[in-house]
């Protein structure tokens, strides 16, 4: 942050809801506002697509490493691409499927996937699941996080137009558009040890800095410590549920 100017430099996807956009309705915008507030300071954004060639790891290296920005809101604990603060929320990725269905679908080995259309998204610890189960073939993969032009509410739609029985996503991607849906139903994917190695699905997340940047790093832990219950009512009043590994 530049003190001496009051400003919280963030770098942010300016068309990417539920996360973020240039109107300020996404949930890393509110995040920033209420970071910005107990710094004393006024937030500015460094606009760039999360999404598209490159990815995440591009839109890093072309905002926050290139020192267009100081902050990006949400990245996972502990990753290798930046310094991050101690975690603010730990989400997952969840099954998502019509209530009537009323399916007993509790974990990724459950039979019931074996028989039903599953839907997931590329580039995900998801996908890598259902390859070791062979899942793969029958499955529908979605491109949300790689296309610029479609929204993760498409993946909503397809479960209510019947191509896919049961989704499988990350719920901070779709949990601000379940209000418009209440007649699905959100069913955690427990971390296992199922097929020898580790699968993960609850991951912490943390907001991310410069490596070196320790001075910021800092203000912004003892903001997370101190003001966690405010950062978690934001989150949920955006849909996005708070789960523990």
């Amino acid at each position: 942050m530049r003190a001496s100017a009051k400003v919280l430099r963030v770098c942010a996807d300016p068309d990417y809801l539920p996360y973020s956009n240039r109107a300020g309705e996404g949930f890393e915008n509110k995040i920033a506002e209420a970071v910005a507030k107990a710094l004393g300071a006024t937030v500015e954004y460094t606009s760039a697509s999360y999404r598209g060639r490159g990815g995440f790891p591009q839109f890093l290296a072309t905002t926050l490493d290139a020192n267009k920005c100081d902050v990006v809101m949400n990245i996972p604990y502990g990753s290798r691409e930046e310094l991050t603060t101690r975690p603010y929320y730990i989400s997952s990725y969840v099954f998502v499927f019509k209530k009537s269905r009323n399916y007993d679908v509790t974990s990724m080995d459950s039979p019931i996937l074996k028989k039903i259309k599953v839907g997931f998204e590329r580039d995900t610890p998801v996908e890598d699941g259902l390859k070791m189960r062979g899942l793969i073939p029958g499955a529908v993969a979605f491109d949300v996080g790689d296309d610029n032009g479609e929204s993760p509410v498409a993946m909503l739609k397809a479960l209510e137009t019947g191509q896919v029985d049961v989704l499988i996503t990350w719920e901070p991607a779709i949990g601000g558009f379940l209000r418009d849906f209440p007649d699905l139903a959100v069913v955690l994917v427990p971390n296992e040890r199922a097929l020898g190695p580790p699968e993960q699905y609850t991951f912490p997340m943390s907001m991310g800095v410069r490596e070196g940047d320790e001075a910021l790093k800092n203000q912004l832990d003892e903001i997370i410590a101190n003001h966690q219950a405010e950062l978690a009512a934001i989150l949920k009043d955006n849909g996005v549920r708070l789960y523990t590994p």
